[in-house]
């Protein structure tokens, strides 16, 4: 796609987004050439799905040089982290946002063998395949609140070294079956490498400082998080706040005396069926049942419910901190877990940080994908989406919004071209450069680079056609 200028809504954005700077950190404002560099990057990271200054020089047709850019995201005294934040406080006024959900989880970015230079990569288990790929794994927060739902804090997550090699050595050892005692001991984990769940209450912390006004009904994570750190510490940061995770089938609550796996104790206990909504939309139909038991590995109460839903065998059990919720409120709570999801595929599928995004260090990778989570915060003020919105109707998807945004931005470029008399030079350049601007992607229906199989009679083979 090409685009020459910012987008007028980006640049619009970026406009309020500096008087908040200005009146809430006045050393931090943005500077004219700033602005212009910031609306241009976010206006070709929408328009190209990357982070890449080669790719953004050519959709500008060579106005913006890969190197200018380049040197602006390095040496520019831009702080990204008081822009991202302000960006979260900029949707919360604009919207008048006053309460929510904040959901928690962790997201792999595959990388290639080559990319050893960029932060935090390491070896991944590919949920897909099976096997392992180097890639970067990351602790998000995404707040969900009766207008819209966007990201508002993340942290890369690295594991410890020195655990690891222990670990990798604990387990061949284990399966030369070494007695424990003959074991290396695990070493003390190196505060430099914290864990997810450390992660996510750093994240948590730091959000409710920046935003303490906004009102946290709930903190729903999925079963990595069901630890009991987790639950008192985020319940403590927001002390309104209901804790909701996943539990283990074979977590052990207490039950006449003894402790019995959750899942004993609800095969005792029948489910009822029950009408929710799901995410606002419904009804639908599961069964539920639910408890306030003493749950072994946390030393108190927890409001522990299983839940099953249509076309499942087994049930999914869940805590909650607060045990004064209601059994539905908690649940519904919960399915708010799956938006968090949906914000993944949209970041990963229309957000521009995949693997044209490159960038070496933690400082590089930190300002991309801040750039990135910036766009997800931009579109929520286009005018159509804007509209809807604050209209309270349905809010457009992130792939239409962008295939919208890209005919606008074609719109734009030839009105630009119009306005100023036909460029033989310009027209030149875009037919020069249109493989690189839209560039065509290998079919996988077709087989026209594929070798075809020979599917004919073999003439050494003949003789058996009249046998048969």
């Amino acid at each position: 796609m090409i685009v020459e200028r910012p987008l007028p809504f980006i640049s619009e954005y970026l406009n309020h987004l500096n008087s908040e700077l200005r009146r809430i950190h006045p050393g931090c404002s943005l500077s004219s050439k700033q602005r212009l560099w910031l609306g241009f990057v976010l206006s070709t990271v929408l328009l190209t799905n990357s982070i890449c200054w080669k790719r953004f020089e050519r959709a500008s047709l060579g106005k913006f040089k890969h190197s200018a850019l380049s040197w602006m995201f390095c040496n520019s005294k831009i702080f990204f982290e008081t822009l991202f934040e302000t960006s979260i406080r900029q949707i919360l006024s604009n919207y008048g946002i006053k309460e929510g959900v904040i959901c928690i989880d962790d997201v792999d970015r595959n990388r290639s063998k080559s990319t050893k230079t960029i932060y935090g990569v390491h070896k991944l288990k590919d949920k897909l395949s099976g096997g392992f790929v180097n890639g970067q794994c990351l602790v998000f927060l995404v707040l969900v609140t009766p207008t819209a739902t966007f990201p508002i804090g993340f942290e890369f997550f690295r594991p410890d070294p020195k655990l690891k090699a222990w670990k990798k050595e604990d387990e061949r050892l284990k399966k030369q079956k070494i007695p424990k005692k003959q074991r290396p001991i695990e070493p003390d984990r190196n505060p430099d490498y914290p864990t997810k769940v450390q992660l996510s209450l750093q994240l948590l912390k730091r959000f409710q400082q920046n935003s303490p006004e906004l009102k946290i009904k709930g903190v729903v994570a999925d079963g990595l998080y069901g630890h009991a750190e987790f639950m008192d510490e985020a319940a403590e940061v927001f002390a309104a706040a209901q804790v909701i995770t996943k539990m283990k089938y074979n977590q052990q609550v207490f039950h006449r005396n003894k402790y019995i796996s959750v899942e004993q104790f609800f095969k005792q206990s029948p489910l009822v069926s029950q009408q929710v909504f799901l995410r606002g939309e419904g009804p639908l139909e599961v069964l539920v049942s639910s408890a306030r038991l003493k749950v072994k590995s946390h030393g108190k109460k927890r409001f522990v419910i299983a839940i099953r839903y249509p076309n499942e065998k087994q049930p999914r059990y869940l805590m909650a901190s607060d045990l004064t919720w209601r059994t539905l409120d908690i649940v519904q709570c919960f399915f708010f877990r799956w938006l968090i999801e949906v914000f993944f595929e949209d970041w990963k599928g229309h957000e521009g940080w995949g693997k044209l995004t490159k960038h070496p260090g933690e400082d590089g990778s930190r300002k991309s994908l801040i750039l990135s989570l910036m766009l997800d915060h931009v579109l929520l003020f286009h005018h159509a989406q804007k509209a809807s919105l604050e209209n309270k109707l349905p809010a457009s998807s992130v792939g239409s919004l962008s295939q919208r945004i890209q005919a606008e931005a074609l719109v734009q470029f030839v009105q630009d071209l119009a306005k100023d008399g036909i460029d033989e030079q310009k027209i030149k350049r875009l037919k020069e450069n249109i493989d690189n601007i839209i560039p065509l992607n290998p079919s996988k229906k077709h087989m026209s680079h594929r070798v075809f199989p020979y599917m004919q009679p073999a003439p050494g083979l003949k003789r058996f056609k009249h046998a048969a």
